[in-house]
Formats: C-alpha cells, sequence, structure tokens
C-alpha cells in the first residue's frame, strides 16, 4: 500500500518526501482534531479493571 502511494505522489524524490509529510500531518491532525474528541465520550477511558 506505501509503495503505491509512493508511486502516485508527483514529481521527484525531495517533492515527494515533502507532499508525504504534508499528508501525514494533515492526517494526524484530522484524527487529533476531530476523530479522537469524537470518539472519546463513547468509550470510557478512566476506568480501569487492574488493581483495587
Amino acid at each position: 500500500m506505501y509503495g503505491w502511494i509512493w508511486r502516485m505522489l508527483p514529481g521527484n524524490l525531495v517533492a515527494r518526501g515533502l507532499t508525504a509529510l504534508v499528508l501525514a500531518g494533515l492526517v494526524a491532525g484530522v484524527l487529533w482534531y476531530v476523530v479522537f474528541p469524537w470518539i472519546e465520550p463513547r468509550i470510557s477511558l478512566d476506568l480501569t479493571t487492574v488493581g483495587r
């Protein structure tokens, strides 16, 4: 899968690297600001089953 994405990116090695970094940053930003806040109330991260 990663090879296919790398081949689909335009430009030379430097341009592909920068594009890949920007895309990874966009994915991380969407996860951080959209997906994680949406999912957090739906799962209980505060409850533990280990210990007392």
